[in-house]
């Protein structure tokens, strides 16, 4: 046999199209007001099955310059809108909204749409989108006989679904909803069939069950159940396909592609994609038992739909320049091209002496200010078209810098440095710096995008810098600074300490930096944080760590950070036992030495090495470390680690390195010092292994989508060439792939995209020797806009004098056009309120003040329109205490009282309260009295108070709300007048004097008459007793001892 004649075997072909999008060169924030004709932002499908049981929306979104306006054409003829009650169009949108839920018929809509945008500078057309309502038709009826098969023949069980739009998925199940098991024997062909190998008594059952699924409306319908019995009365050898065959496929004069194929249902399937011209040919699937083998052939064809080459792009033109726009398409059969302008065929659109045709280029030379259209390129084969839109936007236009003026740039001495000059103007302005005079030479480099480099810099090339952009039409400038910082250095790095347990130890870390920058200085513990405990004590410039454990041995580094830079320097800590006399001395272990490569393979080569000596500590492990001489000369990088028992280490390389090996070995004092490098060993070039990591998509502007990744390592890159193809397509809406593939960069900017829509991005890496593996989609949104809404009915509630409470009504959904993160109430401060609030309290308030309020809602983006100005007034409150208060003496029997009126007064003064009592020498308050004064009243005076009385003295201001907080003074009335009266002062008369002389002199003398006395040896009352007694204890001194006897 020849070609298996029954079978599910089949070979799917996928072919994936490069589609790129337009890219406006105006930056639509800074230059909104510059004309620009129209261009399609979001439409469609181009084939749009609907559901009937729901409205139907057929998308078109356009902008532009003026604002475009927007026409359909139905079935290539004139839709007009407003004789249909049904169709409506959204404001400033073409998008068509066809209400069908009044009980019209989604069938009597369905046609091939079209959309213009039109604007004064030109109209932008759609693809054609054929609208077509899904449809899920029933099983037609039908009787279906039992089928009676012998034992171990083939069979196949029809399916043959109804036609629905689009194609149903197909499954089987039996009576109890059970899907029925599959296998290498028993399996389903691609158009619905169930296919026995060999059918077995087992196999018999009433209840084979066809069911369809219809995606779109998802419904399921079911065929009437089959009915299968299976004889066991012929030997199962009469049959060529029991036992089950084995399936493979073979391709004529060539090889399967391993990397793009696949197989499905048991092998019965060849699935290749990303399918090219050269997966043309003959495929062949082969069957193979111990009866024999038979084989299928299946000729492929590779026929493609147009794919872009190069898309056209827009174009902007100053008044006499030239220009081209290229449409370059590709496809099986090659696709024609065709022009259009302003959505009509070129041939028949105006005349214009600047424009030529050149097949799928447009020539523009010498254009003025009228030549402004947009052209249409329709590529087309057989198999599909594609369409795309790019104007020419003929502009004339001053120059302008947009780079922020004043802009201060900071930099550390001898980097380079990089200013800004961003510009626009048509025709394109040339940049010229100047700092004192114009810059020229080697030591700068002068951009085309207009920044200016230097390659080093140096204190000299501080100061102030000025751009001028010029074109035939004017010049502008912009100023901006440079300040050339001082680099920041470690001046003493910390060194290497032993230190035994229990004992103290003290880093020290001294470093310089910039005086203008500020330091930070940081300690790490192993590459990580300090541990959390007071032993470690951090001051300005060391590490003290006390009482040493040996949990604390490790590697310390300090770290000297400023906001442009920093340094850092580690050192060693090892902590031994209290060392025996004499002391066992402890060094790093000596350097290895003899390494060999051996088992050189593309992926692994085999090391080993000879051991240093230990120097009397055991060898912990080895540290070996490598050298990319073709990537990264002379920096060496740690690989892997093994234990200090082995000696040999099997090492896992990566492709395109060129690896050069050195060991370290390390025992509890440190590390020894690096072994001699090892031979070098080069390894081939390859495909990556991995895609790039921490892919993320996010907008920056209103219409991109900024797609962000980590670049591969030249290591990871695993060739040369390396790109990153980065592909794209709106989440629910495309169903294709854009891709474009980059070098160099770690971001892609994609514009013109819808605001604030969910997008799946994928990075993949590629390098000369073909892609990496498949990678995974990630989600990110498109930019956002400014909110185009402000909120409504604002409303000011007062509480009270300090408080008050703001209401309003949400924005509307659509127009937030971005994330909702909350409202901003605009009062003296701002007030931030969540977004799911409506309503919020305003504290702090003044009283009896006049406040004027306004509420906005922000995005990511920003803050949207302010809301009308509410003004509210908050009522009086109570004022503050007097600015002063102190009490003074104003007569024997009088005190004033002065005060000064409030610093806040909260309100229309309406007086001061006055109160005050007597305080007793226990400080005990007596009656308190009570007085009202005039708010115009700052001094009082109290008369006919009794003598030497203590008085507690109270004054607050008081509005018609109340009165505030209260001052106190304390004051003393003086004596009476009869007790401060004249009297007789006794110290003062003259025989008091007197006599208390002559006291004071009789005194004098006899205090000199004792001394006198005992200098002679006089005798004194006790000498005089002892003499009489003569008590023989007593031994007289003699003339040599101390002049006075001792009474013993």
């Amino acid at each position: 046999m020849d070609r298996l004649r029954d079978g599910p075997l089949a070979l799917l072909l996928f072919l994936g199209h490069v589609i790129t999008a337009l890219e406006v060169p105006l930056d639509p924030k800074l230059l909104e007001e510059l004309p620009q004709p129209p261009t399609i932002t979001h439409q469609s499908p181009k084939d749009f099955i609907i559901d009937p049981r729901e409205n139907i929306v057929i998308h078109c979104e356009a902008k532009g310059k003026p604002h475009p306006s927007f026409s359909w054409t139905r079935n290539g003829t004139h839709l007009d809108i407003d004789k249909d009650p049904k169709v409506l169009m959204k404001p400033r949108s073409g998008t068509l909204v066809l209400d069908i839920s009044g009980g019209q018929r989604a069938e009597e809509y369905e046609g091939v749409y079209q959309c213009s945008a039109h604007n004064e500078l030109g109209t932008a057309v759609s693809n054609s989108i054929i609208l077509r309502q899904s449809r899920s038709p029933l099983w037609s009826k039908e009787r279906i006989s039992p089928i009676i098969a012998q034992k171990g023949q083939s069979l196949i069980l029809r399916c043959r679904p109804p036609a629905g739009l689009p194609p149903p998925i197909i499954f089987w199940m039996d009576n109890n909803i059970q899907r029925l098991p599959q296998s290498r024997r028993v399996s389903q062909a691609l158009n619905g069939d169930l296919f026995f190998s060999n059918i077995l008594p087992e196999d018999s059952r009433s209840d084979y069950i066809c069911y369809a699924r219809f995606p779109h409306t998802q419904t399921i319908q079911q065929k009437q159940p089959i009915s299968v019995r299976v004889l066991d009365t012929v030997m199962s050898l009469m049959f060529p396909f029991s036992p089950t065959p084995a399936i493979s496929w073979v391709k004529h004069n060539s090889e399967i592609p391993s990397g793009r194929a696949s197989f499905l249902n048991f092998s019965k399937t060849l699935r290749i994609t990303d399918v090219s011209e050269a997966d043309a040919g003959e495929y062949r699937c082969i069957a193979n038992n111990h009866h024999g083998s038979v084989h299928h052939t299946i000729r492929v064809t590779v026929n493609a739909a147009p794919y872009w080459i190069s898309a056209p792009r827009n174009l902007v033109l100053a008044p006499g320049e030239m220009g081209i726009i290229t449409c370059r398409a590709a496809g099986r059969p090659k696709p024609s091209i065709r022009w259009l302008m302003n959505g009509l065929p070129i041939e028949n659109a105006p005349r214009d002496p600047s424009r030529s045709v050149e097949g799928d280029t447009l020539i523009f030379s010498e254009v003025q200010t009228g030549s402004s259209a947009v052209y249409q390129c329709n590529a087309s084969n057989e198999y599909g078209y594609l369409l795309s839109n790019a104007f020419v936007n003929v502009l004339a236009e001053p120059p302008r810098v947009l780079t922020l003026p004043n802009t201060v740039y900071q930099v550390i001495m001898n980097k380079p440095a990089l200013l800004e000059c961003v510009t626009f103007g048509s025709p394109a302005p040339t940049i010229t710096w100047f700092k004192d005079s114009m810059l020229e030479g080697n030591a700068y480099v002068f951009h085309e995008n207009g920044t200016l480099e230097i390659h080093m810099s140096h204190p000299s090339n501080s100061g102030k810098y000025t751009c001028v952009a010029r074109n035939s039409l004017s010049l502008s400038e912009n100023h901006v600074y440079l300040q050339v910082k001082e680099p920041t250095r470690i001046l003493r790095p910390p060194e290497y300490r032993v230190v035994q347990r229990s004992r103290d130890v003290v880093f020290e870390c001294k470093a310089k930096h910039d005086p203008s920058l500020v330091p930070t200085m940081t300690w790490l513990k192993d590459d990580g944080e300090l541990p959390d405990d007071e032993r470690f004590r951090v001051d300005s410039d060391s590490l003290t760590i006390t009482d040493v454990t040996e949990s604390d041995a490790g590697t310390y580094t300090c770290i000297m950070n400023t906001t442009l830079d920093q340094d850092s320097a580690s050192a060693q800590l090892t902590v031994v036992e209290a060392l025996p006399t004499p002391a066992v001395i402890y060094e790093q272990p000596g350097a290895p030495t003899d390494l060999e490569l051996t088992d050189l393979v593309a992926r692994s080569v085999q090391l080993t090495w000879t051991p240093g000596e230990e120097h009397n500590s055991r060898i912990k492990k080895f540290l070996i470390q490598y050298e990319d001489a073709l990537h990264q000369s002379g920096v060496w990088h740690n690989l892997t680690e093994v234990p200090g028992t082995k000696t040999t280490a099997h090492l896992k390389l990566s492709p395109y390195v060129h690896y050069s090996f050195r060991v370290l070995a390390l025992n509890n004092v440190g590390f020894s010092r690096p072994s001699m490098p090892s031979r070098q060993y080069r390894t081939s070039p390859a495909a990556p292994d991995e895609n790039p990591t921490e892919v993320k998509g996010h907008g920056t502007e209103h219409n991109n989508l900024v797609i962000t990744w980590k670049p591969l390592t030249p290591q990871q890159a695993n060739g040369p060439g390396l790109e990153y193809k980065v592909m794209w397509r709106q989440q629910g809406i495309e169903t294709y792939w854009t891709s474009v593939s980059v070098a160099n960069v770690s971001k892609f900017v994609v514009s013109g995209t819808p605001t604030f829509v969910p997008y799946e991005v994928m990075v993949q890496a590629l390098n000369d020797y073909g892609p990496g593996p498949k990678p995974g989609a990630v989600i990110g949104y498109s930019g956002e806009d400014f909110p185009s809404a402000a909120p409504g009915d604002v409303r000011v509630l007062v509480l009270n004098s300090t408080l008050a409470e703001v209401r309003w009504s949400p924005v509307p959904l659509e127009s937030v056009r971005g994330r909702l993160q909350g409202y901003k109430v605009q009062l003296s401060s701002h007030h931030i309120f969540s977004p799911n609030k409506t309503s919020g309290k305003l504290p702090d308030l003044l009283p009896y003040s006049i406040y004027s309020l306004r509420v906005t809602a922000f995005n990511g983006r920003g803050e949207g329109p302010t809301s009308a100005t509410q003004r509210f007034e908050t009522p009086e409150g109570v004022p503050s205490a007097p600015s002063f208060f102190k009490v003074s003496t104003f007569d024997l029997d009088s005190l004033m009282l002065e005060w000064g009126p409030p610093y806040e007064r909260n309100g229309r003064l309406t007086g001061y309260t006055f109160k005050y009592q007597t305080v007793n020498s226990k400080n005990d308050l007596g009656l308190l009295e009570e007085l009202d004064l005039p708010s115009n009243q700052s001094s009082f005076t109290l008369h006919n108070l009794p003598h030497s009385t203590r008085y507690k003295f109270y004054i607050s201001a008081r509005t018609q709300r109340g009165a505030g907080p209260m001052l106190t003074e304390e004051a003393v009335t003086v004596l009476d007048r009869a007790m401060v009266s004249p009297q007789v002062d006794i110290a003062t008369q003259g025989w008091f004097i007197g006599l208390m002389s002559a006291i004071a002199l009789l005194i004098l003398i006899l205090l000199i008459i004792c001394f006198i006395k005992r200098n002679k040896g006089g005798k004194y009352p006790v000498k005089e007793k002892e003499d009489a007694h003569g008590d023989p204890e007593i031994q007289p001194m003699k003339e040599d001892d101390i002049t006075f006897g001792e009474y013993r």
